[in-house]
């Protein structure tokens, strides 16, 4: 082998590494500092409903999407599983009484493996549970094709929401599946993304359904 290229590969296998096995990436994210500044600046001392997740989530303004006033958005651009862990107390502070949960892509995108995404979800949930909060699993959705290696991270998804839905069932939780509105052929549908991977406003119209359709279910 030649020489560079043996160094090269080296190179990618010891990033490769530290990428799935440094729980602490999140830490690096200005994004991150940045929003547990705000959350500690925040009058806020109990909210209903907590949409919970990465920049997906953090995209849109849930009180008027939902046409609610109880509820509190907490998402981070770029944050994945584990910064959702350590930032628990936050949302556990809050006295929620659901949680709805969209993660897991920025991890699949980080190459850590869809196993141990799965169990920090499995983790999160539990937490959440502790403390009498119910969590509701929502489909890690589909890239869309403009989005980089859509193909090869859209398998890594597909078997993610197998296991979330999997689990979801055995353990009694609520799981929505936006895939089935967002997404055609495992692919998130154009029409309702502006880059690939982010959703507009016809993409959060859809979703605000879906919450509002668990809502109704318990009465709330």
């Amino acid at each position: 082998m030649n020489k560079k290229i043996y160094i090269f590969c080296l190179v990618m296998i010891s990033f490769t590494l530290n990428a799935q096995n440094d729980t602490t990436l999140y830490l690096k994210n200005p994004n991150y500092q940045q929003e547990l500044s705000l959350y500690e600046a925040y009058k806020t001392k109990q909210a209903d409903i907590i949409m919970f997740g990465n920049s997906i989530t953090h995209g849109a303004n849930w009180n008027e999407l939902l046409d609610r006033k109880n509820v509190v958005e907490r998402g981070i651009s770029s944050d994945g599983l584990d910064g959702y862990i350590a930032r628990l107390p936050y949302i556990i502070s809050l006295k929620p009484k659901f949680v709805f949960i969209m993660g897991g892509i920025n991890d699949i995108y980080n190459w850590t493996p869809v196993e141990k995404i799965f169990e920090k979800y499995v983790r999160l949930i539990s937490e959440l549970k502790k403390n009498n909060i119910k969590p509701v699993i929502q489909s890690t959705l589909f890239a869309g094709n403009k989005w980089k290696s859509y193909s090869d991270r859209n398998k890594e998804v597909i078997r993610l929401n197998k296991m979330l839905s999997d689990y979801a069932k055995k353990n009694l939780i609520e799981f929505v599946d936006l895939n089935k509105k967002l997404s055609a052929k495992n692919i998130l549908i154009a029409e309702y993304t502006y880059d690939g991977l982010h959703l507009n406003g016809k993409g959060y119209a859809i979703w605000a359904i879906e919450v509002d359709k668990i809502l109704k279910k318990y009465s709330f």
